[in-house]
C-alpha cells in the first residue's frame, strides 16, 4: 500500500493521485498527475476558515505577511471621506420631510416622498453593470465613480437653484410633494450607483485582512455625512437656533439656506472628486481571476447563483423583516457582509447584501407613514352629526363651526403592535440568524460554473 502524504500551503491539501508504485520522496520529481488539488471546499479546517480573508498566493509567489491598518491609513481615510460623501444626500433627503411637515404636508404625502430611499434598496438592479463594465485603464471602481460624483455635484449646483420653488411659499403656494420627490428621487439614484462603487472597491482597496475597517468607514462616514447634511443643516437653516446660539443680533433667516448648502456641497464634489480622479490608483495586487467578472451577462448569472445559495436566501429572507423592530443592527450588519462577500464578485455580492438590509428598513417606514392616517380617529367637535374621515369631511366639519380633534393616533396603534411583531419575530426568527452567523465561509462563497 501506497504511503499517503499530506502536505499543506496556502490552505491547499495535496492528496495521493491513482498511480501503481510507491512514491519515493527522495528520488525525484512526482509522475504526472501523480497529486492534484484538493477544491477547497473539501479541505476544511483552517483553510476553509480564512478563504475569504487572505488572498492567495500566486505562483512563485511567497505568501504576504499580514498588513497591519497602519500600512493602509490613507486607503481608510479616503473610503471614510467616500462615504461622507455619500451622506449627505441621504442627510439631505432625509431633512425634506421636517421641512415639509413644518408646511403642514399630510403623512401621505409624506410616505409618498419616502420613495426617494429607495434606489438604495433597488440598487441591486443595476450593479451588476457597475461590476461590470468599466475602463480598464482608468481603474474599475474609478470608471464610475468619478462620472457619478462629477454628476451628483452638478446636480446639486442646479438643485440649489430649483428647490426653493419646489418647496412653495412664495404666493402661498404649497410644496409640490410629486417635483420634490422626482428631483430627490435622482439625487439618492446617483448616491445609490456611487455606494455600489465604493463598496466594490472597498473589498479591493484594503487587504483582506483590514476589509473589516471598511463596515466602520460605512457605518462613520455615512453617519457623519447624514449628521452635516441634516443635524448641521437644519440648525443653520433655523432662525431661532443661530438667533438664540450664533447670533449677538436676531435676523430674520437662518445662517444658510437650503439652495446655499446644495451649491457649497456641489462645489465640494467637484473638487473632492477631481483629486481622487488624479491621485488615487487602484489596487494593482488583486490577481484578475479573483475579482474581475467577464462581461454583463456572467455578472447577472453569478448573481443568480449567489441568491440561489441557502445562506444567502435565508439571510435576506429574515433581514427583510428584521427591520420592522430591531434598528440598532446598521454597524454590525455591515461588518457582516464585508466579511462574508466574494471578492470574485464584490461590488455586486456587497451590493446584495447591503440592498437587502436597505430594503428591510425602507419598506416598513414607508408603509407605517401610510398607515398613520387611516389608523388615526378623528371626531368633528362643534357640529353635529360629521366626522372627520376624509379630507372633505374635514372641510365640511370647519364651515359648519366644527374642529376636528385627534382621538385616538395611529402612531401608537403602530408603535404597540410593532413590539408584539418585535418579540414574535426574536422568538420565531432569532435563532435562525445565529445559525447563519456559526456557517463557514465556503457557505457564502459563490460556485462559478464555466
Amino acid at each position: 500500500m501506497s504511503p499517503t502524504v499530506s502536505h499543506k500551503d496556502n490552505s491547499r491539501q495535496r492528496r495521493p493521485g491513482a498511480f501503481n508504485h510507491s512514491p519515493d520522496m527522495k528520488s525525484g520529481p512526482l509522475p504526472p498527475g501523480g497529486w492534484e488539488d484538493r477544491p477547497q471546499e473539501a479541505a476544511g479546517g483552517e483553510g476553509d476558515k480564512e478563504a475569504l480573508l487572505v488572498r492567495d498566493a500566486g505562483p512563485g509567489e511567497l505568501p504576504r505577511p499580514p498588513r497591519g491598518c497602519r500600512a493602509e491609513l490613507s486607503s481608510i481615510l479616503l473610503l471614510l471621506f467616500l462615504y461622507v460623501l455619500q451622506g449627505i444626500p441621504l442627510g439631505l433627503a432625509g431633512s425634506i420631510p421636517l421641512i415639509l411637515q413644518s408646511k403642514n404636508v399630510s403623512y401621505t404625502d409624506q410616505a409618498f416622498f419616502s420613495l426617494v430611499f429607495w434606489p438604495f434598496s433597488l440598487k441591486l438592479l443595476w450593479a451588476p453593470l457597475v461590476d461590470a463594465v468599466y475602463l480598464r485603464s482608468f481603474g474599475r471602481r474609478k470608471s464610475w465613480l468619478v462620472p457619478t460624483q462629477y454628476t451628483l455635484g452638478l446636480f446639486m449646483i442646479y438643485l440649489s437653484g430649483q428647490v426653493e420653488r419646489l418647496l412653495g411659499g412664495a404666493g402661498g403656494r404649497g410644496p409640490d410633494v410629486t417635483a420634490l420627490t422626482v428631483t430627490f428621487f435622482l439625487f439618492e439614484f446617483l448616491a445609490a450607483t456611487q455606494d455600489i462603487a465604493v463598496d466594490g472597491w472597498a473589498l479591493t482597496m484594503l487587504s483582506r485582512e483590514n476589509v473589516g475597517y471598511a463596515s466602520t468607514c460605512n457605518s462613520v462616514g455615512q453617519t457623519a455625512g447624514y449628521f452635516l447634511g441634516n443635524v448641521l443643516f437644519l440648525a443653520l437653516e433655523s432662525a431661532d437656533f443661530c438667533n438664540k446660539y450664533l447670533r449677538f443680533e436676531p435676523q430674520p433667516r437662518g445662517i444658510v439656506t437650503l439652495s446655499d448648502f446644495l451649491f457649497f456641497w456641489g462645489a465640494v464634489f467637484l473638487i473632492t472628486t477631481t483629486l481622487v480622479a488624479l491621485l488615487k490608483k487602484e489596487n494593482k495586487e488583486v490577481s484578475v481571476g479573483k475579482e474581475e467578472t467577464q462581461g454583463i451577462t456572467d455578472t447577472y448569472k453569478l448573481l443568480f447563483a449567489i441568491i440561489k445559495m441557502p445562506a444567502v436566501l435565508t439571510f435576506c429572507l429574515l433581514i427583510l423583516t428584521a427591520k420592522v423592530t430591531l434598528y440598532s443592527m446598521y454597524v454590525s450588519i455591515m461588518a457582516f457582509n464585508a466579511k462574508v462577500s466574494d471578492p470574485l464578485i464584490g461590488g455586486t455580492y456587497m451590493t446584495l447584501l447591503n440592498t437587502v438590509s436597505n430594503l428591510g428598513g425602507n419598506w416598513p417606514s414607508t408603509v407605517a407613514l401610510w398607515l398613520v392616517d387611516p389608523l388615526t380617529v378623528k371626531e368633528c367637535v362643534g357640529a353635529s352629526n360629521q366626522n372627520c374621515r376624509t379630507p372633505d369631511a374635514v372641510e365640511l366639519c370647519k364651515k359648519l363651526g366644527g374642529s376636528c380633534v385627534t382621538a385616538l393616533d395611529g402612531y401608537y396603534v403602530e408603535s404597540i403592535i410593532c413590539v408584539f411583531i418585535g418579540f414574535a419575530w426574536w422568538f420565531v426568527l432569532g435563532p435562525k440568524l445565529k445559525k447563519l452567523q456559526d456557517k463557514g465561509p465556503s457557505s457564502w462563497k459563490c460556485k462559478r460554473s464555466n
